[in-house]
């Protein structure tokens, strides 16, 4: 790879990590040395990390042995392949190329089994790494304690394939991924199953307007959960948020936006019933113009706070979600 690209790539990631760049600093310096400031300073941004970092690049990238993934240089092809020079609880990070693409072909086409690995997809505007399910059991599992996934885009390749993020893990993070359905609607996409603590922060889902998929989110036995700054659209049967199965106790759903397509019109939805946790500060586009205001949200062991907004028909403005307020009694 070019000293100009390697230059730029860094770049993105300082932007990742909001770091200040001294430009006129830079340019005053030689192309290694703008490499080597850059670095250092990229690695400070990540409060000295004691682990690793290893390179994921598709197109200049391989996965055989002469490449080692610890520049871009010898960048490894996919990520599966730099999730297996890590090592678990050492705080490696990977670093994934905004050009990157992988198919999620299989069940466990990527499988992040290694605790306290971040892999960190590099932004450049709206472009970052692609990684497209090309079957109905393909998808991204976090399968190990405190992992983190960031900057990554998910497609929807293939109809009706369900888990695209699957989460096992506790203490897992989902920060600013997103999903768009391309061919059909994928059933659910972000699917967990006893995964405690679990962030998701900054998802932006663009689902199919098509009648098909259930989910965005479907929370099972996942306590602690906190979803926050979040945008989703879609046509969802159950629920754009769901808690199914097993019940999450003690979840936060809260700063988002939903756009339904669907005529069930159901935002956050506790199918178990008996889930707990707080609900706020979430504004709703409905489908249909009927009585489903109350209904959008529905679980009775949630509580609600005072800043639900939902409308229901163009031209008109949001209203206050109208489910029973508390009395001082």
């Amino acid at each position: 790879m070019s000293t100009f690209i390697g230059i730029a790539l860094l770049l993105a990631v300082a932007i990742c990590f909001r770091m200040s760049i001294n430009a006129a600093e830079l340019d005053n310096m030689n192309p290694v040395a703008q490499k080597n400031k850059l670095g250092s300073l990229i690695q400070a941004s990540i409060v000295n990390t004691p682990g690793d970092f290893y390179y994921v690049d598709s197109t200049n990238g391989a996965d055989d042995p002469d490449y080692d993934g610890k520049s871009w240089g010898k960048a490894k092809a996919t990520i599966d392949a730099a999730v297996n020079l890590c090592t678990a609880s050492h705080g490696d990070i990977i670093f994934v190329s905004p050009y990157h693409a992988e198919n999620l072909a299989a069940d466990s086409a990527i499988d992040i089994d290694v605790a306290g690995v971040s892999v960190i997809g590099i932004r450049l505007g709206r472009q970052m790494p692609t990684l497209t399910a090309t079957a109905a059991a393909g998808d991204c599992k976090l399968a190990a304690n405190n992992v983190t996934i960031k900057n990554l885009l998910f497609i929807g390749g293939f109809d009706a394939t369900t888990g695209v993020i699957e989460v096992t893990g506790n203490d897992c993070s989902i920060l600013d991924c997103e999903y768009r359905d391309s061919t059909g609607q994928a059933t659910d996409v972000i699917v967990t199953d006893n995964a405690l603590r679990l962030l998701i922060d900054g998802y932006r889902h663009i689902g199919a307007l098509a009648d098909g998929g259930d989910s965005a989110i479907m929370l099972d036995e996942c306590d602690h959960a906190v979803i926050r700054n979040f945008h989703i659209i879609g046509n969802f049967d159950v629920g754009a948020i769901e808690c199914r199965t097993t019940a999450s106790d003690d979840i936060l759903v809260t700063d988002g936006y939903v756009k339904t397509a669907g005529g069930e019109d159901l935002i956050v939805k506790d199918t178990i019933t008996g889930s707990t946790g707080f609900i706020d500060k979430i504004t709703a586009q409905l489908k249909d113009n009927a009585a489903n205001i109350t209904e959008a949200f529905t679980g009775a062991t949630f509580v609600y706070g005072n800043e639900l907004y939902l409308v229901n028909l163009a031209g008109e403005r949001a209203m206050q979600c109208n489910i029973t307020a508390s009395t001082d009694a």
